[in-house]
């Protein structure tokens, strides 16, 4: 977390110091992206990412993309939307994936029911922070404005929680190891502009689900770099089948 923000960081607010007057930091949308950093990324990647170390990234991964769920009743209660058939047989579906997932295989390493929740409470959180992005989005419609607020709150709050806590330690890495979180974090930046721009031209229970198409990657690359480190059976990949196929039907509607 603490490369991914800081190279986010310093690309945008690089970017926004050198072509955007910073005027933006009076305007109500301020608001909006501290709760939403607050949420995300911070808490629900710091969730998702003790998800992976206890389930591993083919369990965390699909469950991760149950925020469409979560994204639909917030667009249906707080932004009116009114989704039709496919919208909710794709939720059911994806509800169905999280079963096949979650479910325990004969010869598995042993983990807990509740660690599945971690990913899942993660999607939860995501889905909460996208609705108040959105909000702000209306207010200063800039996705770099955006990625730089709510990037700099999750920081300073990752910062202090491991100065309180005493675990500054934990930041120490190996140089082999820098280099594939500096890679990652790189890859997060673009991911991140991305997101905010779609999310500020399209509907909240539509966009959503795209951005959750993450499964049928994840299992994907588990099963092609992983093959030492996590095992991808059928019920899993059967289970990411099911959630991106009840994304395409949220998105087809």
């Amino acid at each position: 977390m603490l490369v991914s923000y800081t190279v986010s960081i310093t690309c945008m607010w690089s970017y926004l110091i050198a072509t955007t007057s910073l005027e933006f930091l009076k305007s109500p949308a301020m608001i909006y992206y501290l709760i939403s950093g607050c949420m995300q990324p911070l808490f629900a990647r710091a969730l998702f990412y003790e998800g992976i170390t206890r389930i591993g990234v083919a369990r965390a991964g699909p469950l991760r993309g149950s925020e469409p769920f979560f994204a639909t009743v917030i667009a249906i209660i707080f932004f009116h939307e009114r989704p039709g058939f496919l919208v909710f047989l794709g939720t059911i579906s994806i509800v169905g994936s999280l079963w096949l997932i979650s479910g325990k295989q004969q010869g598995e390493s042993k983990w807990r029911l509740i660690d599945a929740t971690l990913p899942v409470s993660a999607a939860l959180f995501s889905a909460i922070s996208q609705s108040l992005r959105k909000q702000a989005l209306k207010i200063i419609p800039d996705p770099f404005v955006a990625v730089a607020m709510v990037t700099t709150v999750s920081l300073i709050l990752l910062l202090g929680f491991l100065l309180v806590t005493k675990r500054t330690a934990q930041l120490r890495m190996q140089r082999d190891g820098f280099i594939f979180f500096a890679c990652a974090a790189l890859a997060a930046v673009s991911a991140q502009v991305a997101n905010f721009v779609a999310l500020g031209r399209g509907e909240l229970s539509v966009i959503i689900p795209l951005l959750n198409t993450t499964p049928l990657f994840t299992v994907l690359f588990s099963a092609a770099f992983l093959r030492d480190i996590e095992r991808v059976n059928f019920r899993i990949i059967l289970g990411a089948a099911t959630m991106v196929a009840g994304v395409l039907l949220i998105t087809i509607r």
